[in-house]
Parts: structure tokens; sequence; C-alpha cells
């Protein structure tokens, strides 16, 4: 078979990087193209994948710009996959769902998020894909009949463990110290940012002076420019090695949901502060069935530094976080092997999830360290 994969983002291309592997070693056919967005080159020139760029410039951050690159990127995605003539298109951008439409290829969208939080995305790309593969627990409005859910998280894919096994070289490759916690601040200027606000550098003080009194260095990965009096505390890594780094800390304190997800798959405690708190299932999920994210709106700073001291408190939390680790676990799918058949058995694979949703047991992880 023939597949072909657009990302716009760095977690996209993670999520779907251990079946592209599969795929090629299993002797079919990939396209890969990308669109410039923070480390998601870098990543890609650390793979073994042949890819393209076609949009080799980050657009502004507005409306019509948006509008813009949608449109620039389908003039230069359209003769490529008519070209290559993929059997099956999977992104989760607008392009592949509207030029698989004009072109009378399947298209799988790939999110892990609701509809209300990606409304504008989902306008564009809902109504022309074939199919849209996402956690169950998501909610894609109207186009429930196009949704197929698994019972798992998209993080999964690339953070599970017959996946990925954190590297301790990683930690002694940039000296890090014994205990440390990443504080992760992001740009937050994707769309769907737009009004959202950050950790301020008030909050940020106090979260600070909190992690030193307890003996645990404060580390700052930071997207955007932080003012100088914090460069001693900058985390400056290879984007290839944040997860194992992510995977020996104590504790990450972020405004990015799609970090706050990760750490919850290593069993790494996280705080987010951001006013998508409550708001997107997958993270619901992590914190109310799970216990391991905890997230605060913007208006309770208070509260996120009342948890902090909750957690710094605690008798062995790493142990403790590490167990509410292995319970979610158990209870997902291992989704890199659950991918890797949907996609090499499409649309036999979407009859069969539509007859029974529980075939997804068969690659359920039953994972226990």
């Amino acid at each position: 078979m023939k597949f072909a994969f657009y990302f716009g983002h760095p977690a996209q291309f993670l999520f779907a990087r251990k079946t592209i592997g599969d795929l090629i070693d299993a002797g079919h056919q990939v396209l890969i193209q990308i669109k410039k967005k923070d480390v998601l080159e870098d990543l890609l020139k650390s793979s073994s994948f042949e890819y393209t760029n076609i949009q080799p410039q980050e657009r502004k951050n507005s409306k019509m710009a948006a509008l813009s690159g949608l449109i620039k990127r389908n003039k230069k995605i359209l003769p490529a996959l008519r070209k290559f003539k993929p059997d099956l298109l999977i992104s989760s951008d607008a392009s592949y769902a509207q030029l698989g439409f004009i072109l009378h290829i399947p298209c799988v969208t790939i999110l892990e998020d609701d509809y209300k939080v990606i409304k504008k995305l989902a306008l564009l790309s809902y109504p022309f894909t074939s199919t849209i593969l996402c956690p169950e627990i998501c909610n894609v409005g109207r186009w429930g009949k196009k949704k197929v859910g698994y019972n798992g998280y998209m993080k999964l894919a690339y953070l599970h463990p017959s996946v990925f096994t954190p590297e301790k070289e990683v930690v002694k490759k940039y000296a890090l110290p014994l205990k440390y916690a990443i504080i992760r601040l992001a740009q937050l200027t994707a769309y769907h940012d737009e009004g959202m606000k950050g950790i301020s550098e008030g909050l940020l003080t106090s979260i600070i002076d909190r992690l030193n009194k307890n003996g645990i260095t404060p580390l700052i990965s930071a997207e955007g420019k932080v003012d100088k009096r914090y460069a001693p505390l900058l985390l400056n890594i290879e984007a290839s090695d944040m997860h194992s780094v992510l995977a020996y800390s104590k504790l990450l304190i972020c405004d990015s949901q799609s970090m706050s997800v990760e750490a919850s798959i290593l069993g790494i405690p996280s705080l987010r502060y951001s006013n998508f708190s409550g708001k997107i299932s997958v993270l619901e999920e992590l914190e109310h069935h799970f216990s391991l994210t905890f997230g605060f709106p913007t208006s309770e700073c208070d509260a996120l530094l009342y948890q902090l001291d909750r957690i710094l408190g605690m008798d062995n939390f790493e142990v403790v976080f590490q167990q509410r680790r292995q319970k979610m676990l158990s209870e997902k799918i291992n989704v890199s092997e659950f991918l890797f058949w949907f996609f090499t058995n499409y649309p036999e694979s979407l009859v069969t999830m539509k007859k029974s949703e529980d075939y997804q047991l068969n690659f359920q992880s039953f994972y226990v360290s």
C-alpha cells in the first residue's frame, strides 16, 4: 500500500513515527510532508525518514495568515499527491482532508482535541475527511458517525513502554542535577490559543522559590524569550532528548497541554496553568480518573501553588505517581500496534471497528513493570 502523511506539529509526527517505521519495514511506500513548526523538522532530521518541507517558513499568527497558509499548502501538496497516488492520507491538517475529498482518496484525520477546542480547524476538516481517528473520550461534535475512538491517547503511540525507554545517558550528557523540575513556557501562538495567558513572571518566581526550598532545581524550557535573570535556568537540549529529560524529572509545571499529557504518560506529576483547564477530555480523564495531572485556570494561581506544595510534601510522591501510571497503562491499548493494524487494513478495519469497538482489546497493554 501507499501511505501519505502530513505533519504540522512535532507531536503529530511523534504519534506516527513508530507506525511509519513499521510500515516501511513491512514493505509499504510512505510519503511524508511537513511544514515548519517548532522542532518538527529537527525531529525528522534525527529520524531516517525522507520528507519534504512544503512550507519552510513559519506563518504569521493571524486568521488571514492561517487561511493563506492553507491555500498555499494545498497548491504545493496537490501535485505531489497526484504523482504519488496514495491509497490513504493521514494527517491532522485540513489540507489532506480537503485534497483527499477532491481526489477521491480516503483521509484519516488524527487528533485528540475536542471539537469545541479546535472548532475552526474542525470546520475546515471534518466535512471532507473520511474518518476521524481519536481517543474514545474525545468529542467530535456532529461528526460522530465519522469517529473511530480508541482506548488510548495519541502520546501513548510514542511514550508507551514498549516503544520508549528513557535514556539515563541523556541526563549525564547535559550534566543535569540529581533532582530537577521542568518549567515549560509555551508561546501560545496557535490559532486555538487566541486570548490565552501563560505563566506570569510573578508566578514563575513563586514556583522557582518553592522548588529551590525543597532541594529541586528548576529548569526552564521556553518556546519564546525569557527575562535575562532566568537565563541561568534555561534548559538547552536537543529536541530528540526532551522525553528522556522529562522522564527523569521530578515535576512538570507548564502552560502547555501537550506536554502535560506526555508527563502523565511517563508518570511525572504535572501542574498546568491554562484557561483550557477543564475543557480537554484527555486531560480531564488523566486528572480525574488517574490523578496524574492537575489543571488550573489563570485566575487560580494560588490554587496551583497550593497543589505544588501538596505534591512536594507527599512522602515518596515519585513512587505514588508511578503507581498511578501503571493503572493507566493497564487500562489502555498499545496505540502504535493498533495504528499499524488500522492503517494497513483500511477500510476493512473501519468496518471492523464500527461493528465492534471491542476488537481493539486485541491491542490491550496489560503492562506492569
